[in-house]
């Protein structure tokens, strides 16, 4: 039996947390689970580990930053319950468990950026029980550092925003893709904060729907007048004029402003061009991975085929169909006014600015 919890919990806004209300002083990994938005609003509180990486696969949990967060406050909750052994054994259980929670999805280079942050501190010579304390402390602070992080892209990012303008965002970056108030969508909640009040488009964003089951839940949430348009309507309504500005987050950005976001990101790029609208990308820059001179480096994510011949639990395509359904593309730099991060918008040429952020950092 894999021990997890699950249940109602209409009230919180929360869905990527550590919580002792059912695990004593050790604690559990508590997410909101995505899959059953918007109909219902179910939390899953588990420190098994298989369950932790499940939530990341299947998409309990999803969005680069909000990965990152879980997969680190995963670890720990799991850490605590490693408790015979030397430290070396110790250490040896959690590096695994890192492992293997880095095998759960390829793209999103938070997911390995917060797990190597958490196994740094394995290089300590101290007790077990320092040494989960210290997981634990590493996981907040990244849980806590995308907080404001976030509201920092928000900020700067709002300026962008005027009255009544459109913006266009596909897939979800918001709340529910981080530690909180998102990347993609931070700029229209800080705007809405200062009294400035914009439409959202967001696509629906196939084959898994987040931008309609999630985008537009949290934005109705929160007050922001939102409409939500079929993918292939993106370039009618940028023809239409309604919209001004397309806004997007990141899973992964290479050094010379490449940056893969959930697929069909690439096409919206291209007609926010030739529109003449510009296109932000909105990110922390535990997203940009300085490993990657550029995008064709980046490993897409294939996922199962029946994403897309079965959606939402309803064949939609012909038993026995060969399926393509990668789960990202890869935008040029060359389509990307700026990128919108904690430290400022960076503009082209973005090499020289990548590289000075993270310098700062």
């Amino acid at each position: 039996m894999m021990d997890s919890v699950r249940w109602v919990d209409a009230d919180r806004r929360i869905h990527c947390s550590y919580s002792t209300k059912l695990a004593g002083d050790r604690g559990c990994l508590r997410l909101l689970d995505q899959t059953l938005l918007p109909e219902q609003r179910i939390y899953i509180e588990t420190a098994d580990p298989a369950v932790i990486y499940d939530s990341i696969k299947r998409l309990v949990v999803r969005g680069a930053p909000a990965i990152g967060c879980a997969a680190a406050l995963g670890l720990a909750a799991v850490a605590r319950r490693f408790e015979d052994g030397t430290v070396a054994e110790f250490k040896s259980r959690v590096r695994k468990t890192a492992d293997y929670f880095a095998s759960s999805r390829p793209t999103a280079v938070n997911l390995f950026w917060a797990l190597n942050r958490c196994t740094s501190v394995l290089e300590q010579e101290q007790p077990v029980e320092i040494l989960q304390d210290a997981l634990l402390e590493t996981a907040l602070n990244i849980l806590n550092e995308d907080i404001e992080m976030c509201h920092a892209i928000g900020r700067h990012g709002a300026g962008l925003l005027s009255p009544g303008c459109g913006v266009l965002t596909h897939c979800n970056a918001g709340a529910l893709a981080t530690g909180d108030y998102g990347t993609a969508l931070a700029p229209v909640y800080a705007a809405l904060e200062n009294g400035v009040r914009v439409r959202v488009y967001s696509d629906e964003t196939r084959p898994l729907l987040q931008g309609s089951r999630l985008t537009a839940w949290e934005l109705q949430q929160a007050g922001v007048e939102v409409t939500t348009i079929c993918d292939n309507m993106a370039a009618q309504v940028m023809r239409e004029g309604r919209v001004q500005l397309v806004i997007v987050g990141a899973d992964r950005i290479a050094m010379n402003g490449d940056t893969a976001n959930k697929i069909g990101t690439y096409g919206v790029a291209i007609l926010a061009a030739y529109h003449n609208i510009p296109f932000y990308v909105a990110a922390p820059y535990s997203t940009i991975d300085p490993e990657l001179e550029d995008g064709s480096g980046i490993p897409i994510e294939q996922r199962d085929p029946a994403e897309v011949s079965c959606g939402m639990g309803k064949r939609t395509a012909p038993e026995g169909v060969d399926i393509y359904n990668p789960a990202f593309d890869v935008t040029p730099c060359g389509l990307i006014a700026g990128i919108i991060t904690e430290k400022g918008i960076l503009r082209p040429p973005f090499r020289p600015a990548i590289a000075a952020l993270i310098g700062r950092r």
